[in-house]
């Protein structure tokens, strides 16, 4: 089909599209569509195909129009956009404007609006100057990993007989909320829980209330939980528990030395080896984590520069994903169950979706950015640089450089490493365009926390 068309753009990343068909073309889809109706329909006094064209006009003469319209506007469409940049989005849908009517005899003109790939212009940030933090690694971090070390080989035994419940030490409970009266609220009840006193890591935050407790007491716990409580399901209502403490065990840490450097892996021998592999690891972290934020601030000062606008079908489907992912984690694939649960904090959809459109809406410009840079540069990926990517990735890891490489062309994700590669190539020579400042002073564990 032939037609003739005019695009115009609109805001948001958006086009109208004008068509217009002439009227022998518009005819020859509705004969096209007659000869169809004559050849299938059916009506009494009639052999079937021999119905008369002007008795199946007079008896489906509307329906036929709108069928006609439907197939021209699709034909046109299809005819318009071919060859063309401005295509509809995958997940845009087109809009019809108004309501065209088709009248033969006559050309035929119709509009729809959709949504198109956003224009990236990406900027310059030559000159530019971003600050990162300064840090070391301090002694303090060295003894706290080898604290958490101990930790992990501690061994869980039960307390003496009479002891009191500490703060460290692993309690067994059984709960059940009561009501008002004293009595059990059905549903409320849980037996078995084991959790590590201090650690916070029971619903009702019992860790402070225990204390103090033998093997086998029973105390009635009243607890009023604030507003913003972590747990929606308790926030700012009071609760009376009924908790047991069934067992009680204690931790023995095992002593900084040989033995203990062994326990954690065949390839120390001795509480130095250890101590010296842990350095290693933190200063890899560091880097790592200053390079992270070498990454952002770049991109900051990237989107600062850049121009973009985006199309409100590109941020709904980005949305809608992040929606897919969390309740995946959640183990839920029915909506309804997790609108249940978002209700009982007293929100919806669209309160999630307005908290997390701005991080979703510097996520598309961050990709569409890099993405841009990258199909505007020479960056290439060559194979010795994929293969030194898996070596550095089989590194202290259980798996050998060919197994690592085997898992990525098994998922299919060769072709995401190399991007992954060009990016990192970008990122380097946008870094060399800026200078970079010298920030606050940071303690590892205040670095960590500012990454996260």
């Amino acid at each position: 089909m032939t037609v003739n068309k005019t695009f115009d753009k609109l805001e948001n990343s958006a086009v109208k599209l004008n068509v217009t068909v002439a009227k022998d073309q518009v005819q020859a889809s509705y004969d096209a569509l007659l000869k169809e109706y004559i050849k299938n329909v059916q009506l009494p006094g009639f052999r079937k195909g021999k119905v008369p064209a002007n008795v199946l006009e007079r008896k489906f003469g509307d329906q036929l129009k709108v069928e006609a319209m439907g197939r021209i506007m699709d034909d046109a469409v299809e005819a318009a956009l071919e060859g063309e940049k401005l295509v509809p989005l995958n997940y845009s849908q087109p809009q019809l404007d108004g309501q065209p009517e088709l009248t033969l005899g006559e050309d035929f003109s119709f509009a729809i609006s959709y949504d198109v790939f956003p224009e990236v212009v990406a900027g310059d940030i030559a000159g530019a100057s971003i600050e990162l933090p300064v840090c070391t690694i301090a002694k303090a971090d060295e003894e706290r990993e080898l604290a958490e070390i101990r930790e992990r080989n501690a061994i869980v035994m039960d307390k003496a007989s009479g002891a009191k419940a500490a703060k460290g030490d692993v309690a067994t409970i059984n709960y059940v909320e009561l009501d008002t009266e004293g009595n059990e609220i059905e549903g409320s009840k849980r037996e078995d829980f084991v959790f590590e006193i201090g650690s916070g890591y029971n619903l009702y935050k019992l860790d402070d209330d225990i204390i103090g407790l033998k093997a086998d007491a029973e105390k009635v716990i009243e607890k009023t939980f604030d507003a913003d409580y972590e747990y929606p399901e308790l926030a700012g209502q009071t609760k009376k528990i009924r908790v047991t403490l069934t067992k009680l065990k204690e931790k023995k840490l095992p002593e900084l030395d040989d033995d203990l450097a062994q326990d954690v892996s065949e390839q120390f021998k001795t509480l130095a080896d250890l101590k010296a592999d842990i350095r290693s690891k933190l200063d890899k972290r560091l880097e790592d984590q200053l390079k992270s934020l070498q990454e952002k601030a770049l991109i900051d000062q990237l989107l600062e520069k850049a121009t973009v606008v985006l199309p409100a079908s590109m941020v709904n489907a980005e949305l809608d994903m992040r929606l897919r992912n969390l309740m995946e984690r959640m183990g839920m694939n029915d909506f309804n169950q997790f609108q249940q649960i978002l209700s009982m904090s007293g929100k919806t959809r669209e309160d999630l979706y307005g908290e997390w459109r701005p991080d979703a809406e510097k996520a598309i410009k961050t990709r569409l950015v890099l993405d841009k840079l990258i199909a505007d540069s020479d960056y290439t990926a060559s194979d010795e640089e994929l293969a030194a990517e898996y070596a550095k990735m089989a590194e202290g890891s259980a798996m050998s450089v060919e197994q690592v490489k085997e898992e990525y062309e098994r998922r299919n994700m060769v072709d995401y490493l190399r991007d992954r590669i060009k990016e990192d190539k970008l990122l380097a020579a946008l870094a060399a365009k800026v200078s970079i400042k010298k920030g606050k002073k940071l303690a590892f564990v205040d670095l960590i926390k500012e990454n996260k």
